[in-house]
C-alpha cells in the first residue's frame, strides 16, 4: 500500500519559501504606510484612521475562518489550495494597487476619502487572508517533518525579511522618487509574478478524496477548546501588534521625534532587517541543538526589553544600535513561529483525526489579525492624548505621540505577550529544528 508521502510530489523548501517574497512585499508596504499616506500626506483624521483598523478587524475575524473551512472542503483536480491561490492573487495585488492609487475627486472630499480607504483596506486585507491561509495550509500539509519545517521556514522567514527591506525599508526612498502611487504597482507586479512562480510549483496532496470534510462550527468549537490554540494565538497576536505599530509608527517617529528626512527610515529599517536576516541564519543553527520553545520565548523577551532603552534614545545612531539588538529577537521569533503552528496542527490531527490545515491556519491568522484591535486602540489615545490630528494639524507635541506608537504601546504588548509563551507545551517540549 503507497503511504502518503509516496503519493506526494515532492515541493522545493526554497521554491514554496520564495514565495513568501511575493505574499510580504504588497502587504508590509499596505500595512507599514497606510498611516503615514492617508493620514499625514491625504490629511485624514488619525481618529477616522482608527475606525477603519477597527471595522476591519471584526471583518477579518469572520472571513478567515470561513476561507479556511471553504479551503479544507474544496475537491479538485488541480488540488483544494491552488484553485483559491490562482483566483485570489491576481485580485489582491489590484486591490493594492488601487488602495495607493486613490482618485483626485476621493482625495478632495475627506467623507469620500474615509469611505474609498475604508472599502479598499477591506478588499485588499480580505484577499490577502484569502491568499494567506491558502498558502499557510500548504506548509504543514507539503512539508511533514520537523527538519523539513525547519528548512523551509528558515527559507521563508529569510524571504520574508527581504520582503520587508524592500517594502518597508526602502519604500520611503522609492515613493519620495515616483510617488506612492507608481511604487505599489511595480510592487504589485513583481509580487504577483513572485506569488505565481511560487503556487504553480507546489505539489499538494492528490489522495484527499477520503479524508473526512471537516465542519463549520465543529472544527471552531475544536480548536476554540483547545488551550494551546489559545495561547499561540494570543501571543502572536500581541507579537503581531507590536511589530504592526513598529512598521507604522517609524516614520512618525523619524520625522517628528529625530526631526529628520525620510531617507533615514531607510537606513533606520535597512540596517534593523538587514540584522534580523542575520539572526535567522544564526538561530537556524542553534535551533539544531536548542528546543524551539526556548527560542521562541527568547525572542520574545529580547524584543520586550528592547522598547525601554528605545523610549529614551535621542539620536539615529542609539536608536538603531538598541533596533539592531531588536533584531535577533525579532529572528528568534520568525523562525519558530510557523514551526509552532505546524505543530498546533498535528496535535489537532491527532485529537481529532480530521485534517484541517487551511482551519488551522486561517484561525491563527484571525488571532493574529486582532492586532488590529490593539493597534486602533494605540492611535486613537495617541490621538487624544497629544492632539495629533494629521500632517497638517500634528498637535504640539508629536515627538512624544510618535514615541506613545513606537515603545510603549509595543512593548505593553510584547511584555504580556512574553507571559503566555511560557504557558505553552508540547509533549516533545525538547523538539529540535
Amino acid at each position: 500500500m503507497k503511504t502518503t508521502d509516496s503519493l506526494q510530489k515532492k515541493t522545493s523548501s526554497f521554491r514554496y519559501g520564495f514565495g513568501m517574497l511575493g505574499t510580504s512585499i504588497p502587504i508590509n508596504m499596505f500595512k507599514s504606510f497606510a498611516a503615514i499616506f492617508y493620514v499625514d500626506m491625504l490629511g485624514l483624521d488619525m481618529k477616522k484612521y482608527s475606525l477603519v483598523l477597527l471595522i476591519y478587524t471584526f471583518v477579518d475575524a469572520v472571513d478567515n475562518p470561513v476561507y479556511g473551512f471553504l479551503s479544507d472542503r474544496t475537491r479538485t483536480k488541480w488540488g483544494r489550495r491552488r484553485p483559491w491561490l490562482m483566483i485570489g492573487t491576481p485580485l489582491m495585488v489590484l486591490s493594492f494597487i488601487l488602495f495607493f492609487n486613490v482618485p483626485a475627486v476621493v482625495q478632495s472630499e475627506k467623507g469620500m476619502l474615509f469611505i474609498y480607504m475604508l472599502l479598499m483596506y477591506i478588499m485588499t486585507g480580505t484577499l490577502d487572508s484569502l491568499m494567506n491561509a491558502n498558502y499557510g495550509a500548504l506548509f504543514p500539509e507539503i512539508f511533514t517533518t520537523d527538519e523539513q519545517r525547519a528548512k523551509t521556514n528558515g527559507f521563508r522567514q529569510v524571504f520574508q525579511l527581504i520582503a520587508m527591506a524592500i517594502s518597508i525599508a526602502m519604500t520611503p526612498i522609492v515613493a519620495k522618487a515616483i510617488g506612492y502611487n507608481l511604487t505599489s504597482l511595480i510592487y504589485g507586479v513583481v509580487a504577483l509574478a513572485v506569488m505565481l512562480y511560487c503556487f504553480l510549483g507546489c505539489k499538494e496532496r492528490m489522495d484527499y478524496e477520503d479524508d473526512i470534510k471537516p465542519k463549520l462550527f465543529g472544527s471552531i468549537f475544536d480548536l476554540l477548546t483547545n488551550s494551546k490554540f489559545w495561547i499561540f494565538g494570543i501571543a502572536n497576536a500581541l507579537y503581531s501588534a507590536a511589530f504592526a505599530l513598529i512598521s507604522q509608527a517609524i516614520p512618525f517617529y523619524v520625522k517628528y521625534t529625530l526631526k529628520l528626512g525620510s531617507g533615514m527610515t531607510t537606513v533606520m529599517l535597512g540596517v534593523v532587517l538587514g540584522v534580523a536576516v542575520i539572526g535567522i541564519l544564526i538561530w537556524s543553527v542553534v535551533l539544531k541543538k536548542v528546543a524551539v520553545m526556548k527560542i521562541w520565548r527568547i525572542g520574545f523577551i529580547i524584543m520586550a526589553v528592547g522598547f525601554i532603552p528605545l523610549y529614551f534614545a535621542t539620536s539615529l545612531a542609539v536608536a538603531i544600535a538598541i533596533e539592531c539588538i531588536m533584531g535577533f529577537g525579532v529572528a528568534g521569533c520568525l523562525i519558530t513561529m510557523d514551526c509552532i503552528s505546524a505543530k498546533i496542527v498535528d496535535d489537532d490531527f491527532e485529537r481529532h483525526g480530521i485534517k484541517r490545515e487551511g482551519m488551522i491556519s486561517s484561525l491563527v491568522g484571525v488571532m493574529n489579525r486582532l492586532n488590529g484591535l490593539f493597534t486602533s486602540l494605540a492611535f486613537y489615545v495617541t490621538s487624544e492624548a497629544f492632539g495629533f490630528v494629521n500632517g497638517d494639524n500634528p498637535g504640539d507635541n508629536p515627538g512624544a505621540a510618535a514615541k506613545m506608537l513606537l515603545c510603549v504601546f509595543p512593548a505593553i504588548a510584547m511584555i504580556i505577550a512574553s507571559v503566555f509563551t511560557f504557558l505553552l507545551h508540547f509533549k516533545d517540549e525538547k523538539f529540535h529544528g
